[in-house]
């Protein structure tokens, strides 16, 4: 009995000693809590007073350009953060001469930059296709290097023009996003565009262009900058776009096909000259308010390079290839100018025709128009600007040469040879774009996958 009652004594003594032990450990816990708190609390203070306090800093000159990182902050804040795990690891981030959390306290500024690139290396502009490398990878690549990113994409509102595709090439892509600026008080608020238009808001700023053209691959160039409103979108601001596309005249019917896209000038249902999205595309009408075809000042072996030139609001996935793809086939003397209409007709025609769309190589997004958006370049970066791309031109134009030269190095074909060749080379029947197996149409798609969810 007595070793019973001692057996009970001993676990409720061992209750009460757990009990004793969980009411400290709470205790601590909260305390601990209030404590990250003041931490938090003191964080904040402390880098809100960081762009305005001009001891214990370092800078450290990137392209002409400062980068304030204060170390005795980082120290303080490290000493003080023992106690909490969750403030060890906010506080853990390391300054490496860049750190983005400090650059969102500086001065930025939201800003256009106007890009050129040739496309042919790259698997398209937007880094969404996961695959590398792609234009947009790039470019925010030299942003990091650069110091100018202000946090992520996300955090600097960043906004694209045209998500040109693979191989595509631009002289006119247009983005925006916030990025660092060297002088103080610019756009405080970040809400106030006024202060944008003053052209003393250029002088002393970032030579943006310069900075991030040293760093840039050579296919890729900066042209111009603009600040711009923070409620400015590069892709819901801009008015209308224009692309070109370049060909070889060779034996086209040139008037043919000029006839043919005077045709598509206008607001039309455009689903049979582009791949369907019926996932997250329900409008297929888009304006197009110009078509020109005209030559370019490029021959090889007397035969003259020209180009399309359609401008219009907004285009919709593989438009453009689409419709110069239907142009070819009339250049050619395959299909009537007429079967442009009956394509626009979605009444009679609902289906797409089953064709090959134009090479993407030869399209190029020319330019992006916009509202009081005037680019400027400094003359320095203007002048190496000019450099570069002169250079380039050299460049392939003697690749163009060495080619030209194997082609003239090539072995002379026998009579039988070419006689025989010719026999081999008979090209495939042609059958009427509206004699052609159809793709299904919108309706159908829209059916498929209503079912399927």
């Amino acid at each position: 009995m007595e070793a019973v009652e001692g057996a009970s004594k001993s676990a409720m003594a061992k209750e009460e000693g757990d009990s004793a032990l969980l009411a400290s450990l709470q205790s601590l816990v909260r305390s601990l809590q209030l404590r990250v708190k003041e931490l938090e609390a003191e964080n904040v203070k402390l880098l809100s007073q960081l762009t305005n306090c001009c001891c214990n800093e370092k800078e450290k000159m990137v392209d002409g350009s400062a980068v304030t990182v204060s170390r005795p902050v980082e120290k303080s804040r490290e000493s003080k953060s023992s106690g909490s795990n969750t403030t060890k690891k906010k506080v853990q981030e390391k300054i490496s001469g860049y750190n983005a959390s400090i650059v969102n306290y500086q001065c930025k500024r939201y800003v256009a930059l106007k890009i050129m690139y040739f496309g042919q290396r790259f698997y398209g502009f937007a880094s969404e296709a996961q695959m590398d490398p792609t234009v947009e990878s790039e470019i925010f690549g030299a942003l990091e290097k650069t110091r100018l990113l202000v946090g992520d994409k996300k955090e600097s509102q960043y906004s694209r023009c045209g998500r040109t595709d693979k191989g595509v090439s631009s002289v006119g892509q247009v983005i925006a996003l916030f990025v660092r600026s060297k002088l103080k008080g610019t756009l405080p608020n970040h809400e106030k565009s006024s202060e944008f238009v003053s052209k003393e808001q250029y002088e002393g700023e970032i030579d943006y262009v310069r900075v991030l053209n040293r760093v840039l691959p050579s296919d890729i160039r900066v042209l111009g900058w603009c600040p711009v409103p923070v409620g400015f979108s590069a892709r819901f601001s801009c008015l209308s776009r224009e692309y070109k596309y370049f060909f070889w005249e060779e034996n086209l019917n040139i008037s043919a096909m000029e006839d043919a896209g005077k045709r598509l000038i206008g607001e039309h249902d455009f689903r049979n000259f582009c791949k369907m999205d019926a996932v997250n595309v329900h409008n297929y009408r888009r304006h197009i308010s110009s078509f020109a075809v005209s030559p370019y000042d490029v021959r090889f072996d007397g035969n003259q390079l020209w180009a399309f030139e359609i401008k219009g609001s907004a285009f919709l996935w593989h438009q453009v290839r689409c419709m110069v793809a239907v142009l070819f086939l009339i250049g050619q003397g395959f299909e009537s100018p007429d079967v442009v209409d009956a394509l626009l007709d979605t009444t009679k025609t609902p289906r797409k025709p089953q064709y090959i769309m134009a090479s993407e190589i030869p399209l190029v997004l020319q330019s992006c128009e916009f509202q009081d958006v005037k680019f400027i370049c400094s003359s320095d970066a203007g002048l190496a600007l000019r450099v570069h791309l002169a250079k380039e031109c050299r460049t392939f134009q003697l690749q163009a040469a060495i080619f030209k030269e194997a082609l003239l190095s090539c072995v002379p074909m026998t009579n039988d040879q070419s006689s025989l060749n010719n026999g081999k080379m008979k090209k495939a029947a042609h059958v009427p774009l509206m004699s052609r197996p159809t793709e299904p149409s919108y309706a159908e798609r829209r059916a498929k996958l209503n079912s399927a969810a």
